[in-house]
C-alpha cells in the first residue's frame, strides 16, 4: 500500500510539473505580445515612421488646383500602400492618462465663416481702427492690433466669391485672376504708367512704373550701369513705397532678393497684388516706428517715386534707411526731385521748391557721411561708408545728427525712430568693412555670416550653425518624403517660417522656385535675424500673438517650429491658429513641428476651422515626443453652401 501510494505521489507531483511548463511559457509569450502591443501603439500614435517602408507612399496633403474651377475639398490620406489599411487612421493619443483626456483633447469648436465684409481683412492695419490715431507724419498708417479679445475677430475669413488658385511661378510675375483681387482703382488711377491693366478675368502686369515707362527691365540696366548688380555683391534689396512690385519682381531674374512694402490703402490692394504675383512683400510704412528689420540688413533701398518726404523731420526717414543699409550699400532715388529741370511741369511743381527739396536731401545724405556716386537722367544713387571711421572724425564739424549711444540697433519691434546715426561696428582700419566682409552671392549663402564668426551672437557658435543647416537639409527632405506636393514644381510659390532663428528651412528650400518669408519671434532670441539677411536670405520681427502685416490669403505653406511651445501661457492658441488660417491661402499647407501633448490639442482646434490635419512622426522615428501635425486648408469661399 504504502508503495503504490508513493507512487501514485510521484505520479501526479510528475503531471504538475508538466502542467507548469507550458504555463510558463504562456505567461511569457504574453508578454512578449504586450511588449509588442506597446510599441505599436507608439508607433500607432505616431502615424506615419520617418522612412516609408519598401511599398509605403507619402502623405497626399492636398491635390492639385486647377486654375479653371474651384476644386473639391482635398483630403489627407495615407497613399496606395497594398499593406494600407482601406479605414480611416486613427492619429488620437493613446498614451494619454485616464482622467486627462479633456485636457489633452478639448471639445470641438465648429469656427464660422466671417462676414463678406472681412474677406480683406488685416487686424493690425485695419482702416476702420487706424482713424482713431494720428494723421501726422502717417502715423495712422502704423500698426495698430486689437487691443482686447473683444476686438478678435473669432471666425474664418473667407475668400472672395469665385476665389481660384494662383497661376504658378513664373507665369504669376506677369498675370493674376481678378476675383483674387477684385480691384479695378489701380487700373484707372495708373492706366497711362503701364502698373496693371484688365483683361476679362484676369490682370495682367506689363512691368512698368511711374519712373520707368519703358518697363522694369530696362530701368534695372540703367541702375546697373552704375552699381554691380550683376556680380554678386548685391542681393539684398529694401523697395520703399512698392506699388505692385514690379521692380522686385524683375530683380529676381538677378538672383537679387527684394523686400518689398508699401502703407495699407494708399492705392487700393497694391501689397496684395504684389503677393498675388508671387513677390515677396509687406504692409509696412515710414512713419514714427523703426522698420521692422535689424541693423545692416539691405545691400540696398530703392524708392521710385515713393512720395516719403526724405528732407523732412531732421532727416529721420534717411537716418532709418540707414540704420537697416549693411556697410557700403546703395539708396537708390527716382522721381521728384530727381531731373526736375525735365519733369517739374508734370510734377506741378515749381522749380525753386523741386531745387530746395533736392538741395535737403543732399544735405542729410552728406550728414549721414553718404557717397553720391552718380545721377543719371531721373536716377540718384549714394552710398553708405563701409565703417566710420571718418564719418567720426568729421562729427567735429557736422555736429548732427549725433551718434546714437545706448540703444540696441538691431531692436525694431514698436521702437521709435531717433535722429541719430546707428554706429557702425569699431574697425582698425580705414579699408576694413564693419562687421566683417560679406562674400558675393552665392558664396555668401554657404559661408558662416560674420555675426556668427566674429561671436557677436551670444552663445551661437560656427558649429552649432554648420550642424543646423545640415538639420534643415534633412528635415526638409523629410518634409518632401511624408508630403507628396512638395516636390511638384509650381505647387508652391509664397512660404513663411514662423520661427526661423537662422533661416535653415528657407535655405534647404533656395533652389527650389520658391522664397520663404522667414519671421523671427520677438519673444525668442530675435538676435538671429541679422543672420538671416547676412546669408542673403530676407525676413521680419514678429510677435505672433498678434496679427502680421499682410493681406489674408498670402502664402502656399507656413511652417511653425515650435512655435506653440514658444507661446505657449502667453496668449491663446486658438488666436495663433486663426492668423494662420487668414494668412494662409485655400487649399495651402501647414506644418506644425511641436511636442505631441501640444499637437492633440492643436488639431483639436484645428479639426474645426475647415483643416483636413494628420499626425505623422519625427524623422528620426517614433519615439521621439516631437511630432509633425500636416494640415491642408479646405476650398471654400463667399458663396459656397459651406457658408
Amino acid at each position: 500500500m504504502a508503495v503504490g501510494a508513493t507512487a501514485a505521489k510521484l505520479h501526479l507531483s510528475s503531471a504538475a510539473a508538466a502542467a507548469r511548463r507550458p504555463s510558463l511559457l504562456h505567461l511569457a509569450a504574453v508578454a512578449v505580445l504586450c511588449s509588442l502591443s506597446y510599441l505599436f501603439g507608439i508607433w500607432h500614435h505616431g502615424g506615419f515612421s520617418a522612412a516609408p517602408a519598401a511599398g509605403g507612399a507619402a502623405v497626399s496633403i492636398a491635390t492639385a488646383v486647377s486654375c479653371t474651377s474651384p476644386t473639391p475639398t482635398p483630403t489627407l490620406s495615407a497613399g496606395s500602400s497594398s499593406s494600407s489599411s482601406a479605414g480611416p487612421l486613427d492619429f488620437g493619443a493613446h498614451h494619454t492618462a485616464e482622467g486627462m483626456e479633456a485636457e489633452a483633447a478639448p471639445r470641438q469648436r465648429a469656427y464660422e465663416a466671417c462676414p463678406a465684409k472681412y474677406s480683406e481683412y488685416t487686424p493690425c492695419e485695419d482702416v476702420e481702427r487706424s482713424l482713431r490715431f494720428s494723421r501726422d507724419r502717417l502715423v495712422y498708417r502704423e500698426r495698430h492690433c486689437p487691443a482686447s479679445d473683444a476686438e478678435r475677430l473669432r471666425c474664418l475669413v473667407p475668400a472672395p466669391r469665385g476665389y481660384r488658385n494662383p497661376f504658378p511661378w513664373p507665369a504669376s510675375r506677369d498675370v493674376a485672376w481678378f476675383a483674387n483681387v477684385p480691384h479695378k482703382e489701380l487700373t484707372v488711377e495708373k492706366a497711362v504708367q503701364n502698373w496693371i491693366h484688365v483683361e476679362g478675368d484676369k490682370f495682367r502686369f506689363p512691368g512698368g512704373g511711374t519712373m520707368f515707362p519703358r518697363g522694369a527691365g530696362a530701368y534695372i540696366d540703367d541702375i546697373g550701369r552704375i552699381i554691380p548688380l550683376h556680380d554678386g555683391s548685391i542681393r539684398t534689396a529694401l523697395d520703399t513705397g512698392c506699388g505692385v512690385a514690379s521692380w522686385g519682381a524683375y530683380l529676381l531674374s538677378r538672383n537679387i532678393l527684394a523686400m518689398s512694402f508699401a502703407p495699407r490703402d494708399s492705392h487700393e490692394a497694391q501689397v496684395q497684388f504684389a503677393l498675388e504675383r508671387g513677390v515677396p512683400a509687406m504692409i509696412g510704412v515710414l512713419a514714427s516706428n523703426r522698420l521692422t528689420y535689424p541693423a545692416r540688413s539691405f545691400d540696398m533701398a530703392h524708392c521710385s517715386r515713393c512720395l516719403i518726404p526724405w528732407q523732412l523731420y531732421d532727416g529721420l526717414y534717411l537716418i532709418e534707411i540707414d540704420r537697416v543699409l549693411r556697410p557700403g550699400g546703395y539708396w537708390i532715388l527716382s522721381g521728384p526731385p530727381i531731373n526736375w529741370r525735365k519733369h517739374w511741369k508734370g510734377w506741378a511743381r515749381t522749380r525753386e521748391d523741386l531745387n530746395s527739396e533736392q538741395q535737403a536731401i543732399e544735405k542729410v545724405a552728406r550728414s549721414l557721411c553718404w557717397k553720391k556716386v552718380k545721377e543719371e537722367n531721373d536716377i540718384a544713387i549714394w552710398q553708405k561708408p563701409t565703417n566710420h571711421i571718418h564719418c567720426k572724425a568729421i562729427r567735429k564739424v557736422i555736429k548732427s545728427p549725433p551718434f546714437c549711444s545706448s540703444q540696441n540697433p538691431d531692436a525694431a519691434w514698436y521702437d521709435k525712430m531717433e535722429a541719430c546715426i546707428t554706429p557702425l561696428p569699431e574697425v582698425g582700419d580705414l579699408k576694413e568693412v564693419a562687421g566683417g566682409e560679406l562674400k558675393k552671392w552665392p558664396e555668401r549663402f554657404t559661408a558662416v555670416p560674420p555675426r556668427i564668426a566674429s561671436g557677436s551672437i551670444e552663445g551661437v557658435t560656427e558649429e552649432m550653425y554648420v550642424k543646423d543647416t545640415e538639420l534643415w537639409k534633412r528635415r526638409v527632405g523629410h518634409y518632401k518624403s511624408v508630403i507628396s506636393q512638395f516636390g511638384q514644381k509650381g505647387r508652391y510659390r509664397n512660404l513663411l517660417d514662423m520661427n526661423a532663428k537662422f533661416g535653415g528651412f528657407a535655405a534647404a528650400l533656395v533652389d527650389d522656385p520658391v522664397w520663404v518669408m522667414n519671421m523671427v519671434p520677438t519673444v525668442g532670441n530675435s538676435t538671429t535675424l541679422g543672420v538671416i539677411y547676412e546669408r542673403g536670405l530676407i525676413g521680419s520681427y514678429q510677435d505672433w500673438c498678434e496679427g502680421m502685416s499682410t493681406y489674408p490669403r498670402t502664402y502656399d505653406l507656413i511652417h511653425a517650429d515650435s512655435v506653440f511651445t514658444l507661446y505657449n501661457g502667453r496668449c491663446e492658441m486658438e488666436n495663433i491658429l486663426l492668423e494662420m488660417d487668414r494668412i494662409l491661402r485655400p487649399e495651402g499647407t501647414v506644418i506644425i513641428r511641436d511636442d505631441v501633448d501640444l499637437l492633440v490639442k492643436i488639431k483639436s482646434i484645428a479639426d474645426g476651422m475647415r483643416w483636413n490635419s494628420q499626425i505623422v512622426d519625427h524623422e528620426d522615428g517614433p519615439l521621439v515626443r516631437e511630432k509633425l501635425l500636416l494640415v491642408v486648408k479646405t476650398y471654400w469661399a463667399l458663396g459656397d453652401n459651406k457658408q
